[in-house]
C-alpha cells in the first residue's frame, strides 16, 4: 500500500493582513474581497511611509503591497520591514521584469498583477501566510532565471550535481536537502508534498528549520542558496 500523506489540523484563527495600495475603490473592494473570505484585514494603508508604520504597529502575517506607492515605493517598503516576520505579497498594475524582480530582490514572497481574479488574489494571500511563493504565470521562470543568471556570476559556474551532497551544507538533513533541491525548482509547497508524500505541514516545517539553521529570512534567499550550490540541476536533470 503507498504511503499516505499525514493529516494537517486546521487552524481557525484568521491570516492578519495589511493592505496597501493608494487607489480608494481598489483597496475598498480588495478589503471586502478578503474579509469575505474570512480574512482577517487589521489596517489598510495609502502610501509608504504609513504601511511602514502599520505594519510595525500590527505585525500582520500577510503585507499586500501596491508596488507604486506615494512616499516610498513597494521595494523600499520592503527594505524597510526586512526585520518582520510579515510575508509581503506584491499586488500590482506592472508585470515588468524590472519591476518584479526589485521586489523580489529586496524580501517580497510573491509578485500578482492586478489582472488576477479576486479568487486567486485571495487564494495567493492564504498561500503566501504559509510560507509558499505566489506569482502571476509567467513571472516565477523569470524570477529563477535571474538568480541562476546571478548565481553563475557570483560563483563563476554552478556547482555541477555530483559535487554536491551533504557534506557542502552539514547543518541540514537529507530530507531538509530534499526539500530545498525541490523549492530551488520553484514547486509550491503543495506540489513538494505530494512529490514526497508527505504533509503539506510536514513541508513548511522543513522550509522553516532551514531557514533557522542557516541564518535566512525568506524562501527567495533559499532559492538563491539553492541555486549557488547548484540543487536545483539535480532535479532538471532527473
Amino acid at each position: 500500500m503507498p504511503a499516505q500523506p499525514e493529516t494537517e489540523p486546521q487552524s481557525e484563527v484568521p491570516v492578519r493582513v495589511l493592505v496597501a495600495d493608494d487607489h480608494p475603490l481598489w483597496l475598498g473592494a480588495l478589503e471586502r474581497d478578503l474579509a469575505a473570505a474570512g480574512l482577517r484585514v487589521v489596517a489598510t494603508a495609502a502610501d509608504g511611509p504609513s504601511t511602514v508604520r502599520r505594519a510595525r504597529a500590527t505585525t500582520p502575517d500577510v503585507l499586500v503591497l501596491d508596488l507604486n506607492l506615494p512616499g516610498l515605493r513597494g521595494d523600499e517598503v520592503c527594505r524597510a520591514l526586512g526585520d518582520l516576520p510579515t510575508r509581503i505579497l506584491i499586488l500590482s498594475a506592472s508585470g515588468e521584469q524590472a519591476d518584479v524582480l526589485a521586489a523580489i530582490k529586496a524580501g517580497a514572497t510573491g509578485y500578482l498583477v492586478k489582472s488576477a481574479r479576486p479568487e486567486e488574489i485571495v487564494a495567493a494571500v492564504e498561500a503566501t501566510s504559509r510560507g509558499e511563493a505566489v506569482f502571476t504565470p509567467g513571472l516565477a521562470g523569470m524570477v529563477l532565471g535571474e538568480f541562476t543568471r546571478m548565481a553563475d556570476e557570483e560563483a563563476g559556474e554552478v556547482t555541477a550535481p555530483e559535487q554536491v551532497d551533504r557534506d557542502r551544507i552539514p547543518e541540514l538533513t537529507d530530507r531538509e536537502i530534499e526539500v530545498l533541491r525541490l523549492v530551488a525548482t520553484g514547486m509550491s509547497y503543495k506540489e513538494i508534498a505530494a512529490e514526497l508524500v508527505i504533509s503539506h505541514r510536514t513541508v513548511q516545517n522543513h522550509v522553516q528549520n532551514t531557514l533557522g539553521k542557516l541564518h535566512m529570512h525568506n524562501r527567495v534567499e533559499l532559492v538563491r542558496f539553492a541555486i549557488s550550490r547548484g540543487l536545483e540541476t539535480d532535479i532538471r536533470a532527473d
